[in-house]
């Protein structure tokens, strides 16, 4: 299998409720902007994980999640990738889920990631840590709302 990937900004992520039906077997994970990963994980689904990364920030349950969140609006332009494991570029790790995302974290040395990741990337001066204060607490559905008036005002441009 070659080029499984769904590569979106966060504020569209944010506007999609269920996960499409050829997204079901995406079991990798990225959140990131232009130049630094932040976090690589995996799950069965990736996309309702990174739902619940999303959901856990604003508890501070989920680090990359309240990172997402206390550097919002600009965060809205970072990227979520999903991946599979069954894509050609892990047929050297034999598309096995836990060598995967084991080989992405040791080549983009992520953030976030503590373990298989020894020289990790520090947090670039421009964003806030993930134990900033949130500069404007908001609902989800208020975050979304801003989201999808970005999104509009984006596709505005394009035609």
């Amino acid at each position: 299998m070659d080029n499984i990937k769904v590569t979106l900004p966060l504020k569209r992520f944010l506007l999609i409720e269920q996960c499409p039906e050829a997204w079901k077997g995406l079991d990798l994970y990225i959140f990131r902007d232009d130049a630094i990963v932040f976090y690589i994980g995996q799950s069965h689904l990736a996309f309702a994980r990174v739902w619940d990364h999303l959901l856990s920030g604003f508890k501070g349950y989920s680090i990359v999640g309240r990172f997402m969140w206390v550097n919002w609006p600009k965060s809205m332009n970072f990227t979520i990738e999903l991946l599979s494991a069954q894509d050609a570029q892990f047929s050297h790790v034999r598309n096995e889920l836990d060598a995967a995302e084991q080989w992405l974290i040791r080549q983009h040395q992520s953030c976030f990631n503590v373990s298989h990741n020894p020289e990790a990337t520090a947090v670039p001066p421009t964003y806030l840590p993930p134990n900033a204060k949130f500069r404007r607490r908001a609902s989800l559905r208020q975050l979304i709302s801003e989201a999808e008036r970005a999104v509009k005002a984006e596709d505005n441009l394009l035609w």
